[in-house]
């Protein structure tokens, strides 16, 4: 790598958190910071996924460790928070998605969405904001959804959530921008992740989203490895507060 190309996408010498980090999305910007030479720690709830995926991370020559939290409670991303310690990049990708229609959503499908999509992702920046304020540099990702900015297959509580993460992005970057610090969303189109299972499991669903991409086939995990790395980096210095779709022309239809 060129000098030049060092300055705008190297990231030696920063530490990243990844939410959701054990597979999917979370694995893929995970893997990526970590090889353009961040300092990784993954956060997932399952340890064996989690300890899968430190391994791989390894495999790649990435210095990586995990915690085992589940971000829906609050004394668990206190617990993130505190092993974490200080942080230059977070990435909040860890989600999850009740897709019942929305009469029969309960109250605690909507306490559980609400928490893990939106309150986690608030408590973890105001937590990260300290250090990266106090340094004069930071980056946060905030992983949208299609239902960010559309209502798209029993939205739910779940649409209002990721909604909301765009909300979050903006005050964030109006409240932190001055300070070095950059936040952004990105919105992915459908991605063949564990998440989306129960839509995959319907017949002839992943070909009808396939054809709806303008690139003609559904997004995977490594198309958001380019993404992550550009925004967290010196190469995004001048970006704050957006949008960035990483969705095939998914979002243009």
């Amino acid at each position: 790598m060129s000098d030049y190309l060092r300055e705008l996408f190297s990231l030696r010498g920063r530490t990243a958190l990844v939410t959701g980090g054990s597979s999917g999305i979370g694995y893929a910007i995970a893997e990526a910071l970590g090889r353009a030479g961040a300092e990784v720690t993954i956060v997932a709830r399952r340890e064996p996924e989690l300890r899968e995926a430190a391994a791989k991370l390894h495999a790649h020559g990435v210095k990586a460790s995990w915690i085992s939290a589940d971000l829906g409670r609050r004394a668990d991303v206190d617990r993130v928070c505190a092993q974490a310690g200080d942080i230059d990049i977070l990435v909040n990708d860890a989600a999850n998605n009740i897709r019942r229609p929305m009469s029969d959503l309960t109250d605690d499908d909507y306490e559980q969405t609400i928490a893990v999509n939106l309150t986690a992702p608030y408590l973890l920046g105001q937590h990260a904001s300290r250090h990266m304020i106090d340094q004069g540099w930071g980056r946060i990702i905030n992983i949208g959804s299609q239902q960010t900015v559309s209502a798209f297959g029993n939205s739910g509580v779940y649409g209002a959530a990721k909604a909301a993460i765009a909300g979050l992005t903006r005050s964030q970057a109006e409240a932190w921008s001055k300070y070095g610090v950059r936040v952004n969303t990105i919105i992915p189109g459908f991605v063949l992740t564990p998440l989306t299972e129960p839509a995959q499991s319907i017949p002839g669903r992943v070909e009808e989203l396939a054809a709806r991409h303008m690139v003609g086939r559904n997004g995977v995990p490594a198309d958001f490895a380019g993404a992550a790395v550009f925004l967290a980096g010196e190469a995004a210095a001048f970006i704050t507060g957006q949008i960035l779709y990483v969705d095939g022309g998914f979002s243009v239809h």
